[in-house]
């Protein structure tokens, strides 16, 4: 990500301009007498919005239910965990 420094003076007399870097991708460091304070940044796309995406543009299917995992195949034999056996075993 590009980044520019920026006085707090400058900051205040040009917050119009800034914010439009912003909105074309690029983050803005806020500096008070060269040290960084703060950062603005451009908001991040959510991750709901990157799949309403992907399937409107028909790059996946998905039915916008939460993903359930499977049942476990395996199963222990009696009542020991497998974490007791790992320890018993280190």
């Amino acid at each position: 990500m590009r980044e520019r420094k920026v006085g707090i003076r400058e900051l205040k007399s040009s917050l119009s301009a800034c914010l439009k870097e912003v909105k074309s991708g690029r983050a803005i460091v806020i500096t008070d007498r060269g040290k960084p304070v703060g950062r603005i940044a451009p908001i991040q796309e959510s991750l709901e919005h990157a799949l309403k995406k992907g399937v409107e543009s028909r790059l996946w299917s998905w039915n916008g239910r939460k993903w359930k995992p499977a049942a476990p195949t395996t199963r222990g034999r009696g009542n020991r965990l497998v974490s007791d056996l790992l320890l018993e075993d280190r």
